[in-house]
């Protein structure tokens, strides 16, 4: 029977070195992609020549290393310190170009979120003046509202009294006079009242529009979704956002290619110790063939020669020495 086991051990052992290649590979390329692309943004002059050569560079980092591995104890030590000081010194170009396609990404869309930060206070600083105006009119308001209770409070006791000079009566009447004067004050302060109103209204229509507004800016883009955690962590910490995200992009190129080069030596040693399962597996099946066969043969034929002795067979005539044949039958 077989055992199953046994099977999914040996395909792991096989398939693992694949997958470590395969994720080697997939690292590497996406580090050379993203440090070609940086240093091409950083060189835009020469973008095409830069994106060659990077691309050779990224391509014999790769090569030097899993030369470093394979050749560690033939390579001459003068080469060795030379391909090994060569692949640090592309790890950091690498590592720059990644830092430069990284910041360059942030930059643009720092860039867009510095717009919309000064639209939103451009339109906070409209909502403000609004807000001062609203403040006058609404003090004047108050004072126009108080005026007219005074006035029509006075014309309803515009009233005077006198001594009737025949009759010696008191008489309460009216002034006319006075009666004119808080009319036409009343009607000034009523007018008045209803411009405030009106101007009131459109002031408190206009705040709302620019409230509305600012709602509208800050939710129809991506950016502030996308800048949201950077902003919480600056303000979580005191630190400046660009300061947060220099720390974060030197954690990622501290770590994207050296894992990449790590990624390469790993899958060389896994590819060198699944060759040398697999040639002790060769090497004992071809032992056992022959042990089945001739070994056992050659076994018994020493033994024989060991007891009649070396002298005793060559000092035979020929018809009575031994022949692996007569051994055999």
């Amino acid at each position: 029977m077989i055992n199953l086991n046994s099977v999914i051990k040996k395909l792991q052992t096989r398939i693992f070195p694949f997958i470590i290649a395969l994720t080697a590979l997939a690292v590497s390329a996406s580090a050379a992609f993203y440090s070609v692309s940086g240093l091409s943004k950083l060189f835009a002059g020469a973008a095409f020549a830069v994106i060659i050569m990077a691309a050779s560079l990224e391509v014999a980092k790769l090569v030097i290393a899993s030369l470093l591995y394979q050749y560690r104890e033939n390579l001459p030590k003068l080469l060795k310190y030379y391909l090994s000081v060569a692949c640090l010194i592309l790890i950091l170009i690498t590592s720059m170009g990644i830092y430069g396609f990284l910041s360059a990404a942030y930059q643009e869309t720092a860039a867009l979120a510095g717009n919309i930060d000064s639209q939103i206070a451009l339109i906070e600083t409209k909502r403000d003046n609004v807000r001062e105006q609203l403040a006058i009119y609404s003090d004047e308001k108050t004072s126009i509202n108080s005026a007219v209770s005074d006035l029509r409070s006075g014309l309803s006791n515009n009233v005077i009294q006198y001594k009737d000079k025949e009759t010696g009566q008191l008489i309460t009447t009216t002034s006319s006079s006075t009666r004119r004067a808080l009319e036409k004050q009343l009607d000034q302060a009523i007018e008045r009242q209803t411009e405030i109103n009106s101007r009131v209204d459109n002031l408190n229509q206009q705040l709302f529009d620019y409230e509305t507004e600012i709602v509208e800016v800050t939710s129809s883009n991506n950016v502030a979704g996308e800048l949201g955690p950077l902003k919480y962590l600056s303000g979580l910490t005191g630190k400046p956002m660009d300061k947060i995200i220099n720390i974060l992009l030197l954690v990622i190129i501290f770590v994207f290619d050296p894992l990449a080069i790590a990624l390469v030596i790993a899958a060389n040693f896994a590819f060198e110790q699944l060759q040398k399962k697999t040639k002790e597996n060769v090497y004992g099946e071809q032992v056992e063939e022959e042990w089945d066969e001739e070994h056992a043969h050659d076994m018994v034929l020493n033994q024989m020669v060991e007891e009649i002795g070396e002298e005793n067979i060559y000092n035979e005539p020929k018809k009575k020495r031994l022949r692996y044949r007569d051994i055999v039958k």
